[in-house]
């Protein structure tokens, strides 16, 4: 039969006395490993977040690339607009700094239809309206002058206006995307940015045509001329840090365009909506009178008389 001491585990004594003699090395390898545990569940849980919001990202990047160009969603985020940022925009109409690019400082890649859209229907209305206060101030004072309402203007102002808005910037979009195919450094801007560039620039617009009824002749062109100046400026210092890498030909020309054709909108404007009415020299009666054989019109005049 064994002796007593055989039966000793003699291996787990000589750990106890190991574990004995070195008890905070022990404690530090335990602590060791669960801060390793620790460690390695918070770089899981660190991993596991941002592969959600990745999926998140293209989730929402797939919702964005569903609307198409003919669904009402496409044109919904170019209304997503706030008063504050309208009112910022149109503040940087009005007041163009150099250096300030419109684009890049009051855009900021997230042009909106709202603010061009009713700053362009608000200056039709205000040139209409104006157009014809200004014809019924100047024949006011005639005894022959009978007013009608000339509602054409407002029909009128609006081909004008839309045409210019909508129609000028996708010629010079057209035009700078052709310039880019031939000097890859051309940069140009999107077709809803150019959109929001120019129905911002009109802005101005709306209360010179106010001023315009003002029956000074000499006001009323440097009101053009300051308007002009202001909403150019605001044109010019917008598209030429993208048309000069161009050849210096091409971008002087694209610029005298851009600048021609906003004098010419002015001009004409002032031309046709508050053109001064031209007063005949000889009065005209026209008097009817009718026998048993027949009607006779006279048109008298003062040194002449017609019977037809």
């Amino acid at each position: 039969m064994a002796a007593p001491d055989e039966l000793k585990f003699h291996e787990f004594d000589e750990a106890m006395d190991l574990l004995a003699a070195n008890a905070d090395a022990a404690t530090t390898s335990r602590n060791s490993e669960q801060q390793s545990h620790t460690t390695v569940n918070m770089s899981s849980s660190y991993n596991e977040e941002p592969e959600e919001e990745d999926d998140k990202t293209e989730l929402l990047s797939s919702q964005k690339k569903q609307s198409s160009f003919w669904t009402f969603e496409y044109y919904q985020a170019f209304f997503d607009v706030d008063t504050y940022q309208v009112l910022d925009r149109i503040k940087g109409s009005l007041l163009p700094v150099p250096g300030k690019n419109f684009v890049w400082h009051r855009l900021r890649n997230h042009p909106d239809l709202y603010g061009p859209f009713w700053i362009c229907t608000t200056l039709i209305f205000t040139l209409a309206i104006s157009g014809n206060l200004s014809n019924f101030l100047e024949k006011m004072g005639s005894p022959y002058f009978h007013y009608s309402p000339q509602f054409h203007k407002v029909s009128i102002a609006a081909v004008v206006i839309y045409c210019y808005a909508w129609l000028v910037p996708l010629g010079l979009w057209g035009c700078l995307q052709w310039r880019k195919g031939i000097h890859t450094s051309v940069d140009t801007y999107t077709f809803m940015e150019m959109v929001c560039i120019y129905g911002y620039s009109l802005f101005v617009y709306i209360p010179t045509a106010v001023l315009w009824l003002i029956p000074v002749p000499w006001l009323q062109w440097l009101l053009i001329i300051f308007a002009v100046g202001l909403s150019g400026a605001v044109l010019v210092l917008t598209f030429w840090p993208i048309i000069r890498s161009d050849t210096k030909p091409a971008a002087c020309a694209i610029l005298a365009v851009i600048v021609s054709l906003h004098i010419l909108l002015a001009i004409g404007c002032k031309m046709y909506f508050f053109q001064k009415p031209t007063t005949s020299s000889p009065v005209l009666y026209t008097t009817v009178a009718a026998n048993t054989r027949g009607t006779h019109y006279h048109l008298t005049n003062s040194s002449a008389s017609l019977q037809l």
